[in-house]
């Protein structure tokens, strides 16, 4: 294949894959280093780097794709979405009990497809049916749906009553066998269900010791779960090279996870001081997700209605907390990976969570970092994803602007590689190719 550069008429209708390609970025920020380098060239053969050179260079029977103008980075990482579901202002409770895992299935694809487009060539997400969303990770990397590589820990573990179970608020008449199979209130419980997630195909285990904000009744500042069921949780999914991921809004159940051993914890929103100590010592992440709390508290504000009975006025108390904790924990030193608790936000707009990360105080390189090096290392893959160097995937998207100057930038992505394969191209949708990963 002769040299050539790659424009949006040339790939439409054609192959947006090539074996051999060379992308010359005007600006790389590679997701490892806090140095961003200019007019680099990545090599490419088929879905891997190959190389990072200094210049723009062509070498023989390779394809360019001309980014000169553009900043590259790796494909961005979000470690918090629910890509089987999307808000769409109905009755939550109606919807629990009138919609199926028929209904997500069939929907989960245009959300995958869509968090795609929008630069998020991998995700962790951490709240699903576990059948469900195993299949679509399975349909993703055989390349029969469109969507990001991803992480998967199928249905979340808790207590009767605790924020991971859906029978709250509810008849208790009404029953669903699937709402058991992550209720757990024992150890034993919680070593069977782990094992049971493990055969079933998820990657890594969601626990809620803490009550949650969109639940109905249970309470974000109380600790649910005992410590020896987290123990229990944290010991047999690590004994399987599984990592856990918490669920923690109160102090208690925070600090508890973290002595414990969890990898990381999500939304945190009354750590302290101490909380941060544990977690550098522990060398805990934290996943902030201010995207949902910033949307959840307008919604409370303006449409309470649209919310179960009693998260409204849990919204209005838990989400301002959020962006101070995320300043707290970054000035603290605490670890930090991107994370949007995508869902009530429709898919496809997780990179407004950049905006909120640098409001909260954060620079622009560090919440990029979260989204790219130190994202990948929570998810346990740093070798493949992440950063834009040899031998990792061909996983890579660009923005027209700088996001370092302006970071809503990365709100705008117009091309998108993942794998080698092109989606997006000049901010043009480049046509589904069968069989493509």
């Amino acid at each position: 294949m002769a040299a050539f550069a790659f424009g949006a008429a040339a790939l439409l209708g054609t192959s947006a894959l090539a074996n051999d390609v060379v992308i010359h970025a005007g600006k790389l920020i590679d997701g490892v280093s806090k140095t961003p380098q200019a007019n680099v060239s990545i090599l490419i053969h088929n879905d891997r780097i190959t190389g990072v050179q200094s210049g723009f260079v062509n070498p023989k029977g390779f394809a360019v794709i001309d980014l000169s103008k553009q900043t590259v980075l790796p494909g961005l990482i979000d470690c918090h979405v629910h890509v089987t579901g999307q808000f769409d202002g109905g009755n939550p409770v109606a919807e629990a009990v009138t919609q199926t895992d028929f209904d997500s299935a069939v929907r989960s694809t245009a959300y995958a497809r869509n968090t795609l487009l929008s630069g998020f060539t991998s995700v962790r997400d951490v709240g699903a049916s576990t059948g469900v969303v195993v299949a679509l990770k399975t349909a993703i990397a055989k390349g029969i749906v469109e969507g990001p590589r991803m992480w998967v820990s199928g249905s979340p573990l808790g207590p009767t009553g605790g924020h991971n179970d859906a029978a709250n608020g509810l008849d208790p008449s009404i029953t669903n066998a699937e709402w058991k199979d992550n209720i757990v209130n024992s150890p034993e419980d919680a070593r069977r269900v782990v094992r049971e997630h493990r055969q079933h195909g998820a990657d890594l285990i969601k626990i809620m010791p803490s009550g949650g904000v969109l639940s109905i009744g249970d309470d974000p500042n109380l600790q649910l779960m005992t410590d020896d069921e987290i123990k229990a949780v944290i010991d047999t999914a690590h004994s399987l090279n599984m990592k856990v991921a918490a669920h923690a809004h109160g102090l208690k159940a925070i600090n508890a996870a973290v002595r414990l051993g969890v990898d990381s914890i999500e939304h945190g929103s009354f750590a302290d001081a101490t909380s941060y100590q544990l977690m550098k010592q522990h060398g805990t992440y934290l996943v902030p997700t201010l995207l949902i709390a910033h949307a959840v508290y307008i919604l409370a504000k303006t449409h309470p209605e649209q919310l179960n009975p009693s998260s409204a006025a849990k919204a209005l108390a838990v989400a301002p907390r959020i962006e101070k904790n995320l300043h707290d924990a970054y000035t603290a030193g605490v670890k930090i990976a991107f994370g949007t608790d995508q869902g009530l936000v429709p898919h496809g707009q997780n990179a407004q969570e950049f905006a909120l990360m640098v409001h909260a105080g954060m620079t622009p390189m560090d919440a990029i970092i979260a989204a790219t090096g130190s994202a990948a290392n929570l998810i346990g893959d740093p070798q493949d994803i992440g950063s834009v160097q040899k031998g990792r995937y061909a996983d890579i998207v660009a923005v027209n602007g700088d996001p370092l100057a302006d970071i809503h930038q990365l709100e705008h992505v117009g091309f998108v590689m993942k794998g080698g394969t092109i989606y997006k191209l000049n901010n043009q949708i480049v046509p589904r190719q069968t069989g493509t990963k």
